[in-house]
């Protein structure tokens, strides 16, 4: 159950800071938004990574080995990266939709699987 809880922690996680780092080039569209400056981005964009902590800090407690979880340090780490990867590419297709997605992109993305794979072999 805490890999599930883990896993679950981790998406939440991703997503908050996906929308923190990557939100604010599409929230520049909205009204109230576009005459912000810079500072006033980064603040709202730390605002919304605070939530991020609210989840990551839980997901590595609960699911690291040394505090009781299934997942060694480099298992917790391969993981968030993939599952960053699926949350932004989700992300993309949702929110922008002229970026588009080459063939190397997705090998690239089959070999980071591949990475979890072996990662976890026994």
């Amino acid at each position: 159950m805490k890999s599930l809880y883990t896993i679950l922690l981790l998406v939440l996680s991703n997503t908050f800071m996906t929308f923190a780092w990557y939100g604010h080039l599409k929230f520049k569209e909205l009204k109230w938004f576009e005459n912000l400056g810079l500072i006033s981005i980064v603040l709202i964009s730390w605002g919304i990574a605070l939530f991020e902590y609210m989840f990551q800090v839980p997901a590595n407690r609960i699911g690291f080995k040394g505090t009781g979880g299934p997942f060694s340090l480099v298992e917790l780490k391969v993981l968030q990266e993939v599952i960053t990867l699926v949350v932004f590419m989700l992300f993309t297709f949702m929110f922008f939709k002229n970026e588009s997605f080459r063939m190397n992109h997705i090998i690239g993305f089959g070999f980071l699987v591949l990475a979890v794979y072996f990662i976890f072999k026994k």
